[in-house]
């Protein structure tokens, strides 16, 4: 039992670190000279870094993943708390159904940032509101581990909607 409560804890903590790696790097596009994430862009040639704000085109689509993100991420911390106290405080034999839920939804979060990010990739990079050409890139390492947080969240889900608390 103690092996597998060390697997979980570190699932779900490997889950948060993703989560975290996805929403704060600057990787979500990348190109030759650029990168952009849902926070800003950045010129490698130039070292220049512009913040999104509202004058791109798209700002609202970029809102919606941004605060899904945070979203993911602040349910993701809060379902790993909510599991320590449920490890203390359930009787034996109850499952953790309110950890699971809180990670679902972390999952639901990230599954959500992700596909809006997907739909709305091409308008997004057709703003001339950028300094240079951006539509000419592809996803980047955030992305794919946006895309990988949602697994992991989603199997975490089930693993403590499945697990019940023993000796």
């Amino acid at each position: 039992m103690l092996i597998l409560l060390a697997f979980i804890i570190v699932f779900h903590i490997t889950s948060a670190a993703l989560l975290f790696i996805s929403t704060i790097d600057n990787a979500w596009w990348v190109g030759d000279n650029f990168s952009t994430d849902v926070w800003r862009v950045c010129f490698t040639n130039s070292s220049t870094c512009v913040a999104l704000t509202d004058q791109f085109r798209e700002y609202q689509s970029i809102q919606a993943v941004q605060a899904a993100m945070i979203l993911s991420t602040i349910f993701c911390c809060v379902a790993f708390l909510v599991f320590i106290l449920q490890l203390f405080r359930l009787k034996q034999g109850e499952r953790f159904v309110l950890t699971s839920i809180i990670q679902l939804l972390s999952c639901l979060c990230v599954m959500i940032a992700a596909s809006i990010y997907t739909d709305r990739h091409e308008e997004l990079h057709q703003s001339h509101e950028y300094m240079m050409e951006v539509s000419k890139g592809q996803y980047g390492y955030s992305f794919v581990l946006a895309w990988i947080a949602f697994a992991f969240t989603l199997i975490s889900g089930v693993m403590y909607l499945v697990l019940r608390k023993r000796k």
